[in-house]
């Protein structure tokens, strides 16, 4: 080999080697990264949650939080609701049509929308309606030093502002689940009935056959950490929120992502518990399927 030639293959080799260098630089600096910010939503959680046990947030604190959490989000999840019932008959009548088990479809529809697609979809709008305006509004009193100075006064940020808006989520995303759930009931049946012909009896009878308290509970009982992580994840990035306006559109929009991935890891874990626990405590459930 030549020594020009030697010497193009070690440059090469060593373009390789720093490449893989830096790229594993990058994966650590990225795991690094991932566990700080574990590390600090965690404090973030346990000091929302001692203010919540040593003091309850006042009633003129507590309702306007309410009042925008729950009650102006009530109209887009029972819109969703019903048009993701109306599109789940939709996709699903075909399918159903060509194995002449059109009456089952009630059964799908509804064992679809209060297992997963109620909670989920109620989670993901309550993300994107309610956790993008609470990481941009805390963002903003970050930046224009208004957290600051309630802390100046003595009074603590997180017990006035976190706590209120932790408890609305928590507490209101139930019944907007519930919600989305009837509306998307209400939708599915609307359009298999009167549109598609589907006689109306086995519609609710295979309905009531498949469907149970435990399917409703477990829906409901999901979308408790969905709220609760919405809650926290938001706030959390309004609170940690970077200098600018540009800070305040970055946390609103890392709000909204990281509420949804979480939503859909809390999904996944809960789903196999409860179906773990479920066919444990009725194991001739999974004969009727």
């Amino acid at each position: 080999m030549t020594p020009a030639a030697e010497a193009t293959a070690n440059h090469r080799n060593g373009s390789v080697v720093q490449a893989a260098a830096d790229w594993v630089a990058d994966l650590g600096s990225l795991a690094i990264d991932g566990i700080v910010a574990l590390g600090n939503i965690s404090l973030f959680a346990l000091r929302t949650f001692g203010w919540l046990f040593a003091r309850m947030p006042r009633r003129e604190t507590l309702l306007p939080a309410f009042y925008q959490i729950g009650v102006l989000s009530l109209p887009v999840i029972a819109l969703t609701g019903t048009f993701i019932g109306m599109v789940l008959a939709v996709q699903s009548y075909s399918q159903f049509k060509m194995l002449h088990l059109e009456t089952r479809l009630g059964a799908v529809i509804n064992m679809s929308l209060v297992r997963e697609l109620g909670p989920v979809l109620a989670a993901t709008m309550l993300a994107g309606r309610v956790g993008s305006a609470m990481a941009a509004e805390l963002g903003t009193m970050r930046v224009t030093e208004q957290i600051d100075a309630l802390s100046a006064m003595g009074a603590n940020p997180i017990q006035y502002l976190v706590v209120p808006r932790f408890l609305g989520c928590l507490v209101l995303i139930p019944t907007l689940t519930i919600m989305a759930d009837f509306m998307g009931v209400c939708g599915g049946f609307f359009y298999s009935v009167v549109v598609l012909d589907i006689d109306r009896l086995h519609y609710w009878q295979n309905s009531q056959l498949f469907i149970g308290v435990f399917d409703v509970f477990g829906g409901v009982f999901k979308s408790l950490f969905f709220g609760a992580a919405i809650a926290l994840i938001s706030c959390h990035r309004g609170f940690h929120c970077s200098p600018g306006a540009e800070g305040v559109g970055r946390a609103a929009t890392g709000a909204f992502v990281n509420s949804f991935v979480v939503i859909l890891i809390i999904d996944l874990i809960l789903g196999i518990l409860l179906d773990r626990i479920y066919y444990t405590l009725w194991p001739e459930a999974g004969k009727l399927f």
